[in-house]
């Protein structure tokens, strides 16, 4: 068994990634400025902000982990300059340094996104890049950092995740979730195909490519092989949650409910539309995945069966009043053995 430091392990993949290592039985210490949101895992947990250099390296060196899993950044897009997003950039430049004093170290995953290029945009290499939003800069500005450095002395993978999604999810897409069970989304006939992801096939994923070598000093798209088109997943999860296929509406409704959002944003209400999300569901973006799945091969979870394993964490952790196929009862997290990572 391996000796693992998941940074940002209070995240949702991060939540998801220290449930599986535990389970498989790792050594696993959480960094995070979080609290876990699954408590049974506050016991892998130690609180340090990325940005805190002597901390993080006093508590990476005493663990002497074999893998670093980087995860902790910003990811919202609320930022008006780059400094908002310093844990990005920083954060992974001290993940460089603290790696390189550990002679024992295997590989650091450092995880990017798929903002490093605007939504649409088909770069040409994973060196060509043009980012959506300063969250998307920062992120750029953190692979330069590990791409470029001249002193990294570790083996590393690169991950940029695309639209993930699963149990312990947050925003954009439990809000997806909540709109179809409320009954709200509509399909308007002009919705995108787009690379999403379950998240156990994310984490079987990067597991993989920790274990391959070949996966050494590159980087990787993460996510489910079939594009699909969103308003075709909405009526999979619409059917699933036992409320029938969703409705059609025609689009000049759907863009008046999006300008209403904009209105509504700048009073700081929310609402469920706006221009931007409008354009992200109306915008292709699918990724280049054959380079992930010829080291990983076929994900093992498929779409529908990860439709129903959410269902069931939202009926038992989101109060979802639903009884979709086989929902149960039992925690979404097993119970682990109490480990103390000091």
């Amino acid at each position: 068994m391996g000796k693992y430091v998941v940074t940002g392990g209070s995240g949702f993949i991060g939540t998801n990634l220290v449930s599986k290592l535990i389970n498989e039985g790792h050594e696993v210490l959480n960094l995070d400025i979080a609290r876990p949101q699954n408590e049974q895992q506050f016991p892998y947990w130690r609180q340090v902000d990325i940005l805190e250099f002597e901390k993080l390296k006093v508590l990476i060196l005493l663990f002497n982990p074999d893998v670093i899993i980087h995860l902790a950044a910003v990811t919202d897009l609320d930022g008006t300059t780059l400094d908002y997003y310093r844990a990005n950039f920083d954060g992974t430049k001290h993940i460089i340094d603290i790696a390189n004093m550990l002679p024992s170290i295997k590989k650091v995953v450092y995880t990017s996104s798929m903002y490093v290029c605007k939504p649409g945009y088909v770069p040409l290499n994973y060196d060509d890049y043009k980012p959506h939003t300063l969250y998307g800069e920062s992120k750029v500005k953190a692979e330069l950092l590990v791409k470029e450095s001249v002193n990294i002395n570790h083996n590393w993978v690169l991950i940029r995740p695309t639209s993930i999604w699963g149990p312990w999810f947050n925003i954009p897409y439990i809000d997806f979730f909540n709109v179809v069970y409320q009954g709200k989304y509509f399909d308007f006939g002009n919705t995108c195909t787009k690379t999403y992801g379950y998240v156990d096939n994310s984490i079987y994923q990067i597991q993989t490519l920790i274990d391959a070598e070949s996966s050494c000093c590159k980087t990787f798209y993460i996510g489910d092989f079939e594009p699909i088109q969103i308003s075709e997943w909405a009526n999979e999860i619409s059917i699933a949650m036992g409320k029938g296929k969703i409705k059609r509406i025609p689009f000049s409704a759907i863009q008046l409910a999006a300008l209403t959002g904009d209105v509504l944003a700048k009073l700081k209400i929310k609402f469920p539309m706006t221009s931007f999300r409008l354009s992200n569901m109306t915008t292709n973006n699918t990724f280049p995945l054959q380079d992930l799945f010829q080291i990983s091969g076929p994900v093992p979870v498929s779409r529908q069966e990860g439709v129903r394993r959410t269902l069931n964490w939202l009926v038992n952790n989101k109060s979802y009043k639903i009884r979709p196929a086989s929902v149960s009862s039992e925690a979404v997290s097993n119970t682990y053995p109490v480990s103390l990572t000091e």
